[in-house]
């Protein structure tokens, strides 16, 4: 009963100091971050989702004073994976650091609501801890998710960009305006995006082949690396760029429908722990009901 009494008081206090905190930092929110908030230009950047943007003041807050304690290379890596992921079109590095220390204060804080409500028997400073840890790998982990769902999105897209440059290659044009043309008939995807960015950097005095090199470096995709060697190897040794560019939109293809085979092929795989912590005891259970109740009624 002591021990009981004792971690409700503990809970309480927590709860009291960190509603504190909470009001403190929405003070000096108001007074301090109003700026900033304004002072951040997006005009040329993704839009934030709806639950993001919601919390994006105290985002810029913690981005503006604790990140500066992070070494630059940290940064420096932490960049390079959000340009892989397409995030980087969003959040900063520093934001998307402070993004996880937001997301731990939150899953605390809701922690603490969640304890007071219904306060548990033992482990109460556990249980806020390891949703602390939650919130702050929260990010981390949509992320990766990110990137699996961005890297999924170019290749189920690329053969269709390689048709429409093929195409627009063998009418005449030269593979910048093939591109081109590729961008204004293609779907509109981080494909999509990419190029746009190639025809950017090429306006901007870049050389094509060492756009398409920065392409390959962000996205870091084996398909889209194997095309671009291609295109730059075809460039410097004067082959046909339409007869390579029919060569990879057959390669792509073929390993799109090879991709879909393994995926059906794995599909039984799958199924086998559903279908046996799932359905055959149910089925087992529907079928066996019957007849133990007529045992038990002899």
């Amino acid at each position: 009963m002591y021990e009981t009494s004792l971690t409700l008081e503990m809970v309480f206090s927590l709860a009291v100091l960190s509603i504190g905190i909470c009001v403190l930092l929405l003070a000096y929110l108001f007074q301090k971050v109003t700026g900033d908030v304004e002072r951040d230009e997006r005009d040329y950047m993704d839009p934030l989702p709806p639950l993001l943007a919601l919390i994006w003041p105290l985002v810029l807050l913690v981005a503006n004073s604790l990140v500066q304690f992070h070494s630059n290379r940290y940064l420096d890596q932490l960049d390079s994976r959000l340009q892989k992921t397409g995030v980087s079109y969003m959040v900063n590095a520093e934001q998307f650091v402070a993004m996880r220390y937001v997301g731990a204060l939150i899953a605390f804080f809701i922690g603490l609501i969640l304890i007071m409500a219904v306060p548990p028997k033992q482990g109460t400073l556990l249980i806020l801890l390891g949703l602390a840890a939650g919130g702050f790998m929260f990010p981390l982990v949509w992320l990766s998710d990110t990137r699996k769902r961005r890297e999924k999105q170019v290749i189920r897209t690329l053969p269709v960009f390689l048709d429409f440059i093929t195409m627009s290659v063998e009418a005449g044009l030269n593979l910048t305006g093939a591109v081109q043309q590729a961008m204004n008939k293609g779907p509109d995807g981080p494909l999509k995006n990419e190029f746009n960015i190639i025809m950017r950097d090429i306006r901007s005095g870049v050389t094509r082949a060492e756009a398409m090199k920065r392409m390959a470096a962000r996205l870091d995709i084996p398909d889209i690396t194997s095309f671009v060697n291609a295109m730059v190897q075809a460039e410097r040794m004067g082959s046909s760029m339409a007869k390579t560019l029919r060569l990879q939109s057959e390669q792509r293809r073929t390993e799109r429908f090879q991709r879909a085979e393994k995926q059906a092929m794995q599909a039984p795989v799958k199924l086998i722990f559903p279908l046996v912590a799932f359905i055959f005891p149910v089925t087992f259970i529907v079928l066996g009901f019957p007849i133990m109740m007529k045992f038990m009624a002899m």
